[in-house]
């Protein structure tokens, strides 16, 4: 799937089955709730916290999803397309970045 489809089929689950979008503020602070709740698994899975007998169900690649949902719900409300600004986003790294990373020592095998 694109990105551009993904914007436009989540604007129809919104209008359908969500009814309308939260506010721009109120998807903001849910963002800032799920992309805890990816640190809270990597933090188990991949870094030294252990897992709690409630976190047996977890999901990261649901989680990750749930991240990506609500980015694309705030990119749709204030009218920003994702595809268009991911391009100029990396023709900005690519810039910015183009001998950074091939020059930092901590990167180098």
């Amino acid at each position: 799937m694109e990105i551009k489809q993904a914007q436009h089929l989540v604007d129809e689950w919104i209008k359908t089955t969500g009814i309308r979008y939260f506010n721009e503020l109120t998807n903001t602070a849910i963002l800032m709730e799920e992309v805890g709740e990816v640190a809270r698994i990597m933090a188990r899975q991949y870094g030294e916290q252990s897992f709690k007998k409630s976190d047996t169900e977890v999901n990261l690649a649901d989680e990750m999803a749930d991240v990506l949902f609500v980015l694309i719900c705030l990119a749709n409300q204030t009218g920003i397309d994702l595809s268009e600004a991911l391009v100029k986003n990396l023709e900005k790294k690519s810039i910015r970045d183009a001998d950074r990373h091939r020059n930092n020592e901590k990167l180098k095998p």
